[in-house]
């Protein structure tokens, strides 16, 4: 079948056999290191390029942040808004779509996936999102086409027959609600995609996240994978807040929480401070308890994002006042692996899988 993804699945509890607790890291484990947006610290990200280096620097999954074309197609890139991620802004017979829509409660002046066809996004191309930082990645802007998720399962097909292991995909749903009010959800065309790729069962390689709980919890009646509640530094699930839901992410990951977590969800994606806090002194404090309690209540833990340029790592791992130098990334990554995290959300792979071979030494 076009896109499948033969065999077995690693990685990541099976969804129908109840809520088994996560390995810890050694005796035999070996940390799923996610492609954060593929391999973006190296190639403009949500590409396929980006994607491929990722699988080729030793990613286990690749990561797609999924919005929507007019015509309904999962494409992938990191907002709703691509004038910051494409081309868009130079194209004079796009420059009518310019527009201000609220994302989030928040109003945003751009260009939006959703006001374009697939056919028209098909002629746009990337550009680096970051480019004061990562420099090096704009010799690639206007190089690649944008990705639909097809497209994506289509890649990891090909890469795990080529390099004889599997490659899965952990794509985002991103801004469920803000899709849902555009009348374009996102999530019927994500379970047809899986369900037509046969990956819509127990041990598929794929993780399906969101910042968003409603989502999740419908997305638990209809997909067999394991699903994973992403937990942002602050605020509150954005959902939550339309519904009138006093609860914030700070309520997520408290016992209770984390067990109403278990009852839709197979693990948490937290940002990496919820984990490891950075200290007044500019260090990495002592874990928090939510490893341990998410690992109780059968969760696995996936933080991000692990980048390595300086301005992204607390300031007693910066190599220098430059942001866009490259930092002591490993030292992060130790800390942690020592806290007990399952998996990484990582900007360049290499990186986190030599990490994770170091630590095994």
């Amino acid at each position: 079948m076009t896109g499948m993804i033969a065999g077995p699945a690693t990685a990541g509890p099976d969804p129908s056999a109840g809520k088994p607790g996560p390995p810890a890291f050694g005796a035999g484990y070996e940390l799923l290191v996610i492609g954060h947006r593929g391999a973006s610290g190296y190639r403009p990200e949500h590409t396929l390029a980006s994607y491929e280096l990722a699988a080729r620097l030793g990613a286990d999954h690749l990561e797609p942040d999924l919005v929507t074309t007019a015509d309904g197609v999962l494409v992938a890139r990191h907002e709703p808004e691509i004038g910051g991620t494409t081309d868009v802004a130079d194209r004079p017979e796009f420059a009518d779509r310019r527009t201000t829509k609220t994302v989030d409660g928040t109003p945003v002046t751009g260009f939006f996936a959703e006001d374009f066809t697939l056919a028209e996004l098909k002629t746009l191309r990337a550009t680096e999102r970051i480019p004061h930082l990562r420099p090096h990645n704009t010799i690639h802007d206007g190089r690649y086409p944008i990705p639909t998720l097809q497209e994506i399962l289509d890649l990891a097909d090909r890469l795990s027959r080529e390099l004889g292991r599997e490659i899965g995909v952990y794509p985002e749903t991103k801004h469920p609600t803000y899709f849902r009010e555009q009348g374009l959800a996102l999530e019927p065309a994500l379970v047809r995609t899986l369900t037509r790729n046969g990956l819509n069962r127990p041990n598929a390689p794929v993780f399906v996240q969101s910042f968003e709980v409603g989502n999740l919890r419908a997305l638990d009646d209809e997909l067999r994978v394991p699903l994973v509640q992403l937990i942002a530094g602050s605020g509150a699930p954005h959902d939550l807040v339309t519904a009138g839901d006093p609860r914030t992410y700070d309520d997520l990951v408290t016992p209770d929480g984390l067990a109403t977590i278990a009852e839709y969800a197979d693990g948490i994606g937290p940002a990496k401070g919820r984990v490891l806090p950075v200290t007044e002194d500019g260090g990495l404090g002592r874990p928090t308890p939510l490893v341990a309690d998410a690992h109780r209540e059968g969760l696995v833990v996936h933080p991000y994002t692990f980048r390595a340029e300086n301005t992204f790592l607390p300031p007693e791992l910066r190599s220098s006042d430059d942001p866009a130098a490259l930092g002591d990334v490993f030292a992060e990554y130790e800390a942690f692996l020592a806290a007990g995290v399952d998996g990484v959300f990582a900007d360049r792979p290499d990186l986190a899988v030599e990490a994770t071979r170091t630590a095994r030494r």
